[in-house]
């Protein structure tokens, strides 16, 4: 592919690049083939030069967080994938008991930093393994908490490598999405507006949200988090269990036996495995309920 010799040519001095990299190195499916080329920007200005250079030579990069909800092909990418875990890291305290979180910071991490603060309204945070950039980009959320709950404004940078900030109103968010999904902008940074409790207490309800985590979720295995999204008029997990499919498995893939919702890595799964479960699960549960359950994994 000329073009893409072109960009690695153009790239090389700009950030670190590595190719052939294996995509299951970079999921916790722990499943994909190799990515052709996968760039490493440390910084805004190296990911903006990135963004010009792709945008300059037709191809357009697949941006890559903690790889905590992907589903990479067996077979290889082409291409560039951008990873930006562990590069656009830092997170700062403002007035008014805000926070501001670069993009690749863990979800973890913000939930850790504002309880350290004493702000309370990331506790659901504590325990999702995937960045703040992607739990922006999908409004992830868990036990009754969710990103639009407590986003105040995103920096995003767009394809052309210039930035904007959006405000809640302008994300457009909804159950697992936002309107990133559609404009391809980046998030570089995000500002969460908390409120003020004592340390103690947001650590004892992250420490029992934990608890319930590790007691009903297979953290044992690799998974990408909830396989199905939530549908109206039940709850995946549920309709899963309910057609029988606790363990039903296809090659290393199966539905967890611990819990239902969670699609598993036993071993050796490719994404083909991961597919043919999906498909056929969502296939079960509607003759079953007359409910078709849409994935929630993001399938590359």
């Amino acid at each position: 592919m000329r073009e893409l010799t072109s960009l690695q040519k153009q790239l090389s001095s700009v950030c670190e690049l590595r190719y052939s990299e294996p995509m299951s190195s970079h999921t916790s499916f722990r499943i994909g083939g190799e990515a052709e080329v996968m760039a490493f920007p440390k910084n805004t200005k190296e990911l903006a030069d990135i963004l010009k250079q792709a945008g300059a030579l037709g191809v357009k990069p697949r941006i890559l967080g903690a790889g905590t909800n992907v589903l990479a092909p067996d077979e290889m990418l082409p291409g560039i994938v951008i990873c930006l875990k562990d590069c656009l890291d830092g997170m700062e305290l403002l007035p008014g008991c805000r926070i501001s979180v670069m993009a690749g910071v863990t979800m973890t991490r913000a939930a850790l930093f504002a309880a350290k603060n004493g702000l309370s309204g990331l506790e659901f945070a504590h325990g999702i393994p995937g960045t703040v950039g992607g739990g922006v980009y999908m409004n992830a959320g868990a036990y009754g908490g969710e990103i639009c709950q407590v986003f105040e404004s995103a920096v995003v940078m767009k394809p052309d490598g210039t930035t904007k900030t959006l405000s809640l109103e302008q994300m457009e968010f909804s159950y697992r999405h936002s309107v990133l999904e559609g404009t391809g902008d980046i998030v570089i940074s995000t500002v969460f507006r908390l409120e003020e409790k004592p340390e103690a207490e947001i650590r004892a309800r992250m420490k029992e949200l934990m608890e319930k985590r590790s007691a009903s979720q297979p953290l044992d295995l690799p998974s990408a988090g909830s396989a199905f999204k939530r549908p109206v008029g039940g709850y995946a997990a549920a309709l899963i269990d309910d057609a029988g499919l606790k363990g039903y498995q296809v090659g290393g893939a199966a539905i967890s036996t611990k819990h239902a919702g969670f699609a598993v890595n036993l071993g050796g799964a490719t994404a083909q495995d991961v597919k043919t479960l999906l498909k056929n699960v969502s296939d079960k549960v509607y003759e079953k309920s007359g409910i078709r359950l849409a994935p929630e994994v993001r399938i590359w």
